[in-house]
């Protein structure tokens, strides 16, 4: 039996060229601004696809610095000179916008977007915004035909917040708790994992919360080099627990150094290595694959490392996904 495929749903923007350094013709030179097309008109099954969300109202209500919005222009920047070690193909599809404060709606409408992405077999990159991002992903994601034809969704979250705040308003720091909720009318529980948190950032409010909804979390005081077997088993252990992926990267996880630019730097963090390896580990594993990368601010960033650092995990994922290469 066929069925026909979901029609793409629009976007807010429409997608502009990516460019970038050329080196010559030849797939040896290839760069992502070279294998990026516009639209979905551009999109076949298995391409990767990639969507902004320009939001940072979640942020202003969770009263942290604003300028995430302007968040998915520099990461397509910083994405697009990187060289690749093999061909791909990747489709821009524009960016959902968040106009005059109606959060709710725009994360409604990314969720819309990405649904027939997921049922087509692209991977999917969303571009943020703020950490709200996470829950219109979400949104996505339990529309899917694989979601309801009982595919384990698992989330796993890189990030220095358990973001399980319980707000009178959806914010930055509610997109979790919002997909607890969300499990639950589903009949389901939210499999929810987080690596990196910080004990000074999370009230024992908040602990209480992740232990009352069976989260498993890892601190970042136990996500050094010489903590890896453990790193290892723990990302093994979450990949193991579901059949599609939700990858969400605030990029605060990463020390003040390496992410100035962001709402909430980093006093400690853990170290870019270690985040770039669980994102390798994840992206081999060859389950269907949704990415979101949140909270870059550029004005608030300091020669680009933020926007650079989430750059290099979005190609790390991307070219490692469904792939054993050795490749450093």
């Amino acid at each position: 039996m066929t069925t026909t495929p979901t029609p793409l749903s629009m976007t807010d923007v429409a997608p502009e060229p990516w460019t970038g350094r050329d080196d010559g013709p030849g797939t040896d030179n290839l760069r992502w601004h070279h294998v990026v097309g516009l639209g979905a008109g551009h999109a076949e099954p298995g391409d990767v696809a990639f969507v902004g969300f320009r939001s940072d109202e979640g942020v202003r209500r969770n009263k942290g610095r604003q300028g995430a919005a302007d968040g998915p222009r520099e990461l397509r920047a910083a994405l697009a000179p990187m060289a690749l070690p093999r061909p791909v193909r990747a489709v821009d599809l524009g960016d959902i916008e968040v106009a005059d404060g109606h959060l709710e709606e725009g994360q409604h409408r990314l969720g819309q977007v990405i649904t027939p992405l997921i049922d087509r077999g692209h991977p999917v990159v969303v571009l943020g915004g703020g950490h709200e991002v996470a829950y219109g992903s979400y949104l996505g994601l339990a529309g899917t035909r694989a979601v309801h034809e009982g595919g384990r969704l698992g989330v796993l979250n890189l990030d220095a917040h358990f973001d399980l705040r319980d707000d009178i308003q959806p914010s930055s720091g509610t997109p979790f708790l919002q997909m607890a909720h969300g499990e639950q009318q589903r009949g389901e529980k939210l499999n929810y994992w987080v690596l990196g948190v910080s004990q000074p950032s999370n009230t024992e409010r908040l602990f209480r919360t992740a232990d009352q909804l069976g989260v498993r979390y890892l601190p970042d005081t136990r996500c050094r080099m010489f903590d890896l077997p453990r790193i290892d088993g723990f990302v093994d252990a979450f990949l193991a627990s579901c059949d599609i992926v939700h990858l969400s990267i605030d990029l605060d996880v990463l020390p003040a150094g390496t992410a100035p630019g962001v709402s909430a730097p980093a006093a400690y963090g853990v170290q870019m290595e270690i985040i770039e390896h669980v994102c390798a580990r994840v992206a081999a594993a060859g389950a269907p694959l949704l990415v979101d990368v949140a909270e870059l601010s550029p004005g608030l960033d300091i020669d680009r490392r933020t926007a650079r650092a989430g750059a290099r995990l979005i190609h790390r994922i991307l070219t490692s996904t469904g792939t054993s290469d050795k490749r450093p």
